[in-house]
């Protein structure tokens, strides 16, 4: 089969498309006949090893043998194995496959059964690989760690990005008062995605309107968290997902400080996919309540292109590998 892999970590230069032996599913495992998948900041962060931790999981010196990125997929069921009871050929499924180490950018993958699920039949197979990851992110963030609630005021920044555009429906999924913070040219997309206030982050910086949130979601773009914690309510939380490695730090760092010194709470979302939140994002694009954003699409031999425009932090949405013919 025809696959994605890196043999050193670095730039998108490091990938090549290779032929590679097809994947044989073990007991629990199902293959699957990769359609589409879609690119995430997680693949140029291991593609980097950055930060540096990810050498843990990846290889100390350099990727194990056959590394392929890629932790969206939507495609069809080729075999199960003995114990899969969820699925059978034909299928047509998608999920978030990092826990069973990447390998979506490929013509076929063999990904844990509770991975996946039905791919609802009102989308592609490009749109439901544009959902796992990014939209399991915003659904944590908004959800389980933000906790919106119907009636708050909710601040997204970097609301036009993959996770964003996720974030800002299921916010008004749950009944706030969605404020979007993003650029001039993207303004658009976040009204029709249902946000209730614009803030181009170009003309205006929010930090200093007066205006206090009950949460905000910091996803994009870095703020100082002491900006941040001056745009929160007493009993607000920012919540923070993504982002530059430093602004990932200085959460780590200062977040349980600030979070001890009064009612204003600082979170940074750790997650694992769980198959019951991809079956209830399914539920949401079968009634057409979330609706996945693409910006570009890519064959699978321009894997790198397609890396290095997400890299540059410009897309707006998702950017999908159309693998499948």
């Amino acid at each position: 089969m025809k696959a994605i892999v890196y043999e050193k970590y670095g730039s998108p230069d490091v990938l090549h498309l290779q032929e590679i032996e097809r994947p044989v599913p073990g007991e629990n495992q199902v293959l699957v006949s990769v359609q589409a998948a879609s690119v995430n900041a997680a693949d140029w962060r291991m593609m980097r090893a950055d930060p540096f931790l990810v050498r843990l999981q990846a290889g100390l010196f350099k990727p194990k043998k056959d590394s392929i990125l890629g932790a969206d997929i939507a495609g069809r069921v080729e075999a199960v194995g003995s114990n899969v009871s969820q699925f059978r050929p034909g299928d047509e499924v998608f999920g978030d496959v990092f826990a069973s180490g990447f390998g979506g950018f490929a013509e076929y993958k063999c990904a844990n059964e509770n991975e996946l699920v039905l791919k609802p039949s009102n989308i592609s197979f490009e749109e439901a690989a544009a959902v796992p990851m990014a939209g399991l992110a915003a659904l944590h963030a908004v959800r389980d760690v933000g906790r919106v609630q119907a009636g708050q005021q909710v601040l997204i920044n970097g609301a036009s990005g993959g996770v964003g555009t996720y974030a800002v429906q299921l916010a008004k999924h749950f009944g706030a008062e969605v404020t979007a913070v993003c650029s001039t040219q993207k303004l658009d997309q976040a009204r029709a995605l249902g946000a209730d206030h614009v803030v181009d982050y170009t003309q205006q910086d929010f930090t200093r309107s007066g205006h206090l949130y009950d949460v905000i979601l910091g996803l994009n773009g870095f703020r100082s968290i002491f900006d941040y914690r001056r745009t929160l309510r007493p009993q607000g939380r920012y919540v923070m997902t993504g982002g530059k490695s430093s602004q990932l730090f200085q959460a780590l760092l200062l977040g349980p400080l600030i979070s001890m010194a009064g009612g204003r709470k600082v979170v940074v979302v750790s997650s694992t996919p769980k198959q019951q939140d991809l079956q209830f994002l399914k539920a949401l694009l079968e009634t057409g309540k979330l609706k996945p954003i693409i910006d570009r699409r890519y064959p699978l031999r321009e894997v790198p292109e397609a890396i290095r425009y997400v890299e540059n932090g410009h897309a707006s949405g998702k950017v999908v590998i159309v693998v499948g013919s």
